[in-house]
């Protein structure tokens, strides 16, 4: 597809030589890249001369700017969204979360993860990564909606024999779809046991695939890990070799300053979740301290069950005001340090650094238009602390991942979102009652 959007307020998150963030222009996409960012009249109307046919949309009164990048959710749990609220962590897991994932089917699997993709692409993610059972059916619906994705097959000790069939299945679904990447999912340092940590960090490197797990999400993880190994959970998993720059850890919540130190020498990128974080008392991560030291941070909203949506926009809203109040620093991430959050750090934890994350020429095509004809985006002093503090999924508009219009008037493309929703209602009770 060839694009042209023309009289855009375009955000690129590249930051300009004059200090400017933000400037009025054009964008033209051809195939999956973005061939043309101009503020040049003269030169849109060349990309129009050698693009006969092109499509233009007048982006009068929206923001564009790269698709937001959702860097640790488990998808699938759409349908366990508001079954199990209220209770804390190890109880929600043992006695409510996995009894009722042991009674899902595959097909359940990936009927779960459509509506989770549904509305993520709803709010203008272009992007995620997921961590979850069954990752070879879930790697249907996301090839079908169009979204970008790392999908990280998990695996607990009790079920090495089905990860290792899930891993080899997603990679061969997806071989030859350049959207969607596998990724080795353990699901911590506590459920896991030393030599199957590393055993899925060999497959990772075997097959150059990503390594994604849960890391020092709540005290009582921090408790168990350091009786059984002595360790906290950053050092149990560096001593075992299998913290590096292809390793995203979730959450990250209780660490020490060394612990900081080890995972920017690692080259980890923590993916926060605040408003998971919050809901179940996790704790408040020291992403202000993480950030300053050098830590690659992005954004993520966990599940829809612990949070319980999949809103990128309310996460970097949580985000920013968390970290404020927790440091009592008014100062402590601020709004154009969060957005990077959610594209430019994001992109490279998903390893696709100054690919995605950003507009400018040559790079993948993942935008997102954001209307900014709204009584809470008014006026505009500074736009990216409107997005950022104001901004609401309700208001992505249109979503373009790889050069394809995905979303387009606020309707995902190919999906009649009231008849996935009255199965996703079906299943979930089906679920339930076995």
């Amino acid at each position: 597809m060839t694009l042209l959007l023309n009289n855009c307020t375009i955000l690129p998150m590249t930051e300009a030589a004059d200090g400017s963030r933000s400037f009025t222009g054009s964008v033209g996409i051809a195939g999956n890249r973005i061939a043309l960012v101009t503020r040049e009249g003269a030169a849109a109307e060349a990309f129009r001369a050698a693009h006969p046919g092109v499509r233009e949309i007048d982006c009068t009164g929206r923001v564009l700017m790269p698709g937001l990048i959702n860097t640790h959710c488990h998808a699938a749990m759409t349908l366990q969204r508001s079954y199990a609220d209220d209770i804390a962590l190890m109880e929600w897991l043992h006695d409510y979360i996995w009894p009722f994932e042991a009674k899902q089917t595959p097909t359940e699997i990936a009927l779960g993860a459509e509506l989770g993709v549904v509305e993520m692409l709803l709010g203008g993610t272009t992007s995620f990564v997921d961590m979850y059972w069954s990752e070879a059916a879930i790697a249907d619906p996301v090839q079908r909606l169009g979204i970008r994705a790392l999908l990280g097959a998990c695996y607990l000790d009790t079920n090495m024999e089905t990860f290792e069939r899930d891993l080899c299945d997603a990679l061969d679904k997806t071989r030859g779809c350049e959207r969607v990447r596998i990724a080795v999912a353990p699901h911590s340092g506590y459920t896991c046991s030393p030599e199957n940590l590393v055993y899925g960090k060999e497959l990772a490197r075997k097959y150059g695939l990503h390594y994604t797990t849960h890391i020092a999400e709540t005290h009582d993880e921090s408790r168990i890990i350091r009786e059984r190994y002595g360790r906290t959970p950053v050092a149990h998993l560096d001593a075992l070799g299998v913290l590096d720059d292809r390793t995203i850890g979730a959450h990250c919540v209780h660490v020490s300053e060394e612990d900081i130190a080890v995972l920017r020498d690692r080259g980890v990128a923590v993916a926060h979740n605040p408003q998971s974080n919050m809901k179940i008392s996790s704790g408040v991560a020291p992403v202000e301290a993480m950030r300053r030291a050098g830590v690659c941070c992005t954004i993520a909203t966990d599940g829809p069950c612990s949070n319980n949506d999949l809103d990128m926009w309310e996460e970097m809203r949580s985000a920013s005001f968390l970290q404020k109040s927790a440091t009592q620093n008014p100062c402590a991430v601020p709004a154009y340090e969060i957005l990077k959050m959610a594209t430019v750090n994001a992109a490279r934890a998903i390893g696709y650094g100054g690919e995605l994350g950003v507009v400018r020429e040559g790079a993948i095509a993942d935008l997102i238009l954001v209307d900014m004809r709204k009584p809470h985006l008014c006026p505009v002093h500074d736009l990216v602390s409107n997005l950022v503090y104001c901004g609401k999924a309700s208001d992505v508009e249109t979503v373009i991942v790889n050069g394809e219009i995905v979303v387009e008037e606020h309707r995902v493309r190919g999906v009649d979102t009231a008849d996935l929703m009255g199965r996703i209602q079906a299943a979930a009770e089906a679920i339930r009652s076995r």
